[in-house]
This record gives structure tokens, sequence and C-alpha cells, in this order.
């Protein structure tokens, strides 16, 4: 069940319209925000990006210091914005470390799905294509983001996760902060995943960004989820991508006027597509990359990682 007001807030950003909603499911209760562009609605069924944020962030606070309601303007696509609560986490956060919050149809992972649905079902103005609803997350919320991906590959159409850390990397709140410090385990993550997807596995197009000076969520978690969906994708039916993370299809290594240097490592199928590509950014801790300047958790220096992310999602076929 979904009900809607109006924020009464100030809007994060954008010339649309930035509503308040509220949805109850199976796996309880959150609030959530959608944005929408002004005059999108007129242009038929359009993407829509659920953004996760991270811990001690609001849905506003994200859509902030991502900028990601200026992309959509530019863009034209939908963004939804789910809230974690204090009552369900004191700092915050996505329980992305715990198990009760890793699986398909309970918990936080139903709780968002149902919000994406419910979005796409008619919860916003905009009509939405079923066929292009991307997720992406920061930090804890890039790490729900990954546990998304893998319980609900027929809902999204690709994923992103800047500042994360792999599906499946700790299944306690002690194991989540040595995977935060050390980077989650190296091994059969991609296993787990095409376990978690079942009978719906699939490709899921992935972008990881990660900065190099990252002291919060070790830098090795970027490595780590390249790794982890390089080898599900690889493994899912009708993918041909033979993806090994030594042996990218390409390498453009940058440098920002004013702001940080990156590597953009890509890895394509056999028609040459994009499947999984990594932002790699040098100096940047823990902070979306090209946010605003002054917020929290951002880093205004760049690269954009809302217009990387975008230009991803909307070179997917």
């Amino acid at each position: 069940m979904t009900r809607a007001s109006r924020s009464t807030g100030e809007q994060p950003g954008g010339d649309g319209t930035w509503q308040r909603f509220s949805h109850t499911g199976a796996g309880g209760s959150r609030a959530y925000f959608v944005y929408e562009p002004s005059g999108v609605a007129a242009r038929g069924p359009v993407p829509l990006v659920v953004m996760l944020h991270g811990c001690t962030q609001s849905a506003a606070d994200l859509a902030r210091s991502t900028k990601m309601n200026e992309v959509a303007d530019r863009h034209g696509f939908v963004v939804a914005y789910p809230q974690q609560s204090g009552q369900h986490n004191g700092q915050g956060c996505w329980n992305w470390f715990l198990p009760a919050h890793q699986q398909r149809a309970a918990g936080e992972p139903a709780v968002i799905a149902g919000i994406a649905q419910a979005v796409a079902a008619g919860g916003s103005e905009t009509p939405i294509d079923p066929e292009r609803i991307f997720l992406a997350g920061m930090s804890a919320g890039g790490a729900m983001a990954a546990i998304l991906a893998a319980n609900y590959p027929e809902l999204f159409a690709g994923l992103a996760v800047h500042s994360g850390l792999p599906y499946a990397a700790a299944t306690s709140q002690e194991a989540a902060f040595r995977a935060m410090a050390r980077g989650a385990r190296k091994g059969n993550g991609h296993a787990e995943t095409l376990a978690a997807m079942g009978e719906r596995r699939r490709p899921m197009p992935t972008i990881v960004i990660h900065g190099t000076s990252d002291s919060i969520v070790s830098p090795v978690n970027g490595a780590r989820l390249v790794e982890q969906w390089l080898g599900a994708n690889t493994l899912a039916p009708h993918e041909s991508l033979d993806g090994e993370l030594s042996r990218p299809s390409e390498v453009v290594r940058e440098q920002v006027t004013g702001g940080h240097a990156h590597t953009l490592s890509r890895w394509s199928d056999a028609r040459g597509r994009s499947a999984v590509e990594y932002l790699e950014v040098a100096g940047l801790g823990h902070a979306w990359s090209g946010g605003a300047a002054g917020a929290a958790w951002s880093d205004a220096r760049g690269p954009d990682a809302s217009e990387a992310i975008w230009r991803f999602f909307g070179e997917l076929p």
C-alpha cells in the first residue's frame, strides 16, 4: 500500500516536482520521495532511477549531494529515493549486513523493491518504462543496491554502486566492520549472487565507483564488486562476456581540470556493449564524486559520478 503527500521540506535541487510518499508491504513500512522533472510526463514512458542513501543521510541529503535531480532534468527520467528510518537503524543505515535483509521477499529488499514497483505502477504522474528501472546507491545504500540487484534481477535493468560493498560481504555487524576496513573476502561472490538470482538469473549491467583514498569503506571493495558482477554476468544465461578483472576491454585515464585523476575500466560483451565498468577516482575519500560543494559525503571536484552513472544506464539497450 502506498500513500502520497506533498513534501513540506525544502526541495533538494531540480526544477521539477518533489513529493513524499509512504509504502507498506511484506517487509515493513518506509517513507520515500519521488522527483519528476518538469514536462517529462509528456515524453511517454521514461526510465526510473532508484537511489539509496548512506548512513547518517536522508533521501533529501542524497538528492542534494549527488545532484541527481538536476541530471534527471537534463536527461529526462524520474528518480525515487527510499528513506531508512531511525527506528530501524540508529545511524540511518540500510541493514545490508544482516541476513534478514539480504533475501528476496523479506526485510528491506522487499520494501525497496515494493517502492520501485509502486512508482512504476503509477505512483508518479509520469509513466515509467518497466524495462528501464535502474538502481544506484552510496556506501550502505550501495551495499543494499547490490543485494537488490542479486535478489530482484527481473525488476532492475542496471546497477550502480558508489563507495559500497559486494553482495553477501557480511552477515553480522562485526563482520561488516571487518569488510569495510579490510575488504570483502575474495572468492565465490559471483556464485552466491547467481544463487540469489535463482531461476531469474540474467546479466546485470553494473558500474562501480570508488575512491582510492576511502578510509571508511576500503577501496578493495570496489575491485571485489567488479569481480563479483563480472563472474555473475559471465555465467548468466545469454551473456557473451568472458570477464576477468585483469583483462578489461578498454582502459581510459583522464584528469578533471581542478579535480581528480581517474581511471575507467570497461568490460564489454561480444557485441561491444559495456557490461561492467569500474571508475577508480584517485585521491577521493568516502564521498560522492563530483557532488554538491559543501554537502556531507560529497566531493565537488569530480569526475561527476551522477553523469557517469546516467551515461552508463542510458547507453544500455
